[in-house]
């Protein structure tokens, strides 16, 4: 059967169709046949999106990892899983075979359990894209911890949060990291963060820059010793298909970040088959995800999805523009990448840079370009296209979220036609529809609405972590029995999804979800600050960038402006990170506001984008005099 893998088009509609007449047949025949199950399930699926509660594969047993890497001991043992690229080009690639990768996992796994950890424990992953992340994630999965892996670019404050948010008992961490030409203190963030994490009583510490680093008695502990003295052998924790696996933060539209909670059967049936058709993976292929693992991205398709499959995986520590902005193209020359998978921010900074760069390398291993993070703009698409594709290698314009798991909507290369900016066909089993503010569904093609999901899939997000009520709030109650995925979309006259953007207060910036909430916070955290409202404005490289206006209390209308502003800037860097950082800063008298005292977030989008020809009515306002202000001293 061939289900599995899908060729052409013609199939796709038949395999599609069936997976949404049929759909627990569907994913039933694909868990049976490509996956190991210690016991079968009781029912393939029950659901209820009013609780909302999801449950796939209920009552089976397994373990992802034997999925992941057991399984593939036999016929795969010597073949690469995971090919570690430095980020210095002089410093040595690392190959790491599946029966090596077998052994690091068990040993990790044998060090988390004689430290006290067990199933169910969270532990918390604050570490830089080196082989390390990767095997502490599976080792969690081997004994059943639920990991969190918090993106090491974040800063102290906002990985405290993330710690006492799941009640980490552990984490796991290194000296520092290396990223272009800096070197990063890793471990003094953790330091400050665990200042104020009271429940944290071990902290693992891998070597990877060699630093001089303060171990605190008693709770830190080099990594590297611990596994020299372990077992290489760990027996799989036996999993419910519903046990949770991993907790991932996303920025949400409020302050507080919403860990969302994924499940181990569904998620891993479902990544591991968007892998192999959305990559049209073969057996030899060399596949290259440049995500980072503190993303879903990297979550699905650098770790589960690739390693459930037997593929051979990239894992690169370094940044595209160092030593100089050839490096990706060094990099697909040099391991003969077949598949290769980016954000439009990176293809957007690398096209700015001409073709000279991509020239000096061979691309002609590359068979499928892919796409991730935020819709992509027609001018990198067609760059990315025939600059790096050579008008060959078709992209997948992937449209996902965290909450989702895995790709919802996406072309699969060789079979379905690409439309620049279009994310094409919902993947199999995906049931989108586009909803008018009223509710009402909106049927046939030509249309624009809300992008909701009308039926589950097997990799969708069960729970916020410790908060069902904002789950059920923030994703099923915008539409009755329908997950809202906070996106507008259009359906064109052949049913393609081209996604415009979110309807909510949520920025995608380089890729990255950044609530405004949160940054305003942060804004207002500042002595000389009153208020802030924070918005998004089209950007060549970011796709979007920050625009803050701000209004100034007394005592910072006499201080410099520009000091403000970075001071500001800082403020905003301590408290959620560097990529958080405001582009523009304007600051007003006043901000727009409806009588009822909310900010008019609209009308500052429009102007921070230039579009000051169709503001709407403005008379409706509490202080509708501030507006022209702010048109006649924007940036």
């Amino acid at each position: 059967m061939s289900n599995y893998h899908i060729k052409h088009l013609e199939e796709y509609y038949q395999v599609y169709r069936k997976s949404v007449r049929e759909p627990e047949n569907f994913w039933e025949e694909v868990a049976e046949e490509h996956f190991l199950w210690r016991k079968k399930w009781d029912s393939v699926l029950e659901w209820d999106f009013k609780k909302p509660s999801v449950n796939w594969f209920k009552g089976a047993k397994l373990n992802i990892t034997e999925n992941c890497i057991d399984r593939h001991l036999t016929t795969r043992g010597n073949k690469t899983a995971i090919l570690f690229e430095p980020n210095n080009p002089d410093e040595p690639s690392e190959h790491i075979t599946y029966s090596e990768l077998y052994k690091r996992v068990n040993k990790f796994a044998n060090v988390l359990k004689e430290n006290g950890i067990k199933k169910g424990d969270r532990v918390c992953i604050y570490v830089p894209m080196i082989p390390e992340l990767a095997i502490a994630t599976l080792a969690c999965a081997r004994i059943g911890a639920i990991h969190s892996v918090v993106f090491a670019g974040f800063s102290a404050t906002a990985l405290a949060t993330r710690i006492n948010d799941s009640d980490c008992k552990m984490v796991i961490t290194s000296d520092g990291s290396f990223r272009g030409s800096k070197a990063i203190d890793l471990k003094g963030i953790v330091d400050e963060a665990l200042d104020s994490c009271p429940n944290v009583t071990t902290v693992l510490v891998a070597k990877r820059t060699g630093a001089e680093v303060f171990m605190k008695e008693g709770r830190d502990v080099w990594l590297q010793p611990l596994l020299d003295n372990a077992s290489n052998e760990c027996p799989a924790e036996i999993m419910d298909a519903e046990d949770p696996l991993f907790i991932l933060y996303t920025s949400g539209s409020t302050g507080k970040p919403k860990g969302m909670v994924h499940t181990t059967g569904g998620y891993m049936v479902y990544t591991a088959y968007t892998f192999k058709n959305a990559f049209q993976y073969t057996e030899n292929d060399v596949y290259w995800c440049t995500a980072d693992i503190g993303w879903i991205t990297g979550h699905s398709y650098i770790v589960y999805g690739p390693l459930a499959n037997g593929a051979t995986t990239v894992l690169f520590e370094g940044v595209p523009s160092y030593p100089d902005f050839g490096r990706f193209w060094q990099i697909v020359e040099k391991h003969k990448i077949n598949q290769f998978y980016t954000a439009p921010t990176a293809i957007r900074a690398l096209a700015k840079q001409g073709t000279e760069l991509v020239d000096k390398y061979d691309l002609s291993s590359l068979k499928v370009l892919g796409s991730v993070g935020e819709p992509i703009n027609e001018e990198a698409w067609h760059w990315y296209n025939d600059t790096i594709g050579k008008n060959k290698s078709p992209i997948i314009d992937t449209w996902w979220q965290t909450e989702t798991g895995g790709m919802m909507i996406t072309p699969i290369p060789f079979v379905t036609p690409t439309k620049p900016t279009y994310a094409t066909l919902p993947f199999i089993g995906v049931q989108p529809c586009l909803m008018d503010e009223e509710g009402n569904e909106l049927k046939g093609n030509q249309v624009s609405g809300r992008l909701c999901i009308k039926f589950p899939w097997p990799s969708m997000a069960r729970t916020i972590w410790g908060n069902h009520q904002r789950y059920k709030e923030t994703y099923f109650s915008a539409y009755e029995n329908k997950y809202f995925t906070g996106d507008g979309a259009l359906r064109d006259e052949v049913g393609y999804y081209r996604i415009t953007g979110r309807v909510d207060d949520v920025i995608i910036v380089s890729g990255h979800n950044l609530g405004t909430a949160p940054i305003e916070d942060a804004i207002n955290e500042h002595p000389a600050v009153s208020e802030s409202a924070i918005v998004g404005f089209p950007h060549d490289i970011k796709g979007s960038a920050l625009y803050g206006y701000i209004t100034l209390k007394g005592v910072g209308e006499s201080r410099n402006h520009d000091n403000l502003k970075k001071e500001i800037n800082q403020l905003i860097s301590d408290r959620i990170g560097p990529i958080a950082k405001l582009d523009k800063i304007q600051f007003s008298e006043g901000l727009p506001k409806t009588r009822s005292g909310k900010i008019m977030r609209r009308i500052l989008r429009k102007i921070a984008s230039n579009e000051i020809d169709n503001l709407g009515d403005v008379s409706t306002l509490l202080n509708p005099e501030c507006v022209q202000k702010i048109i006649d001293n924007r940036l």
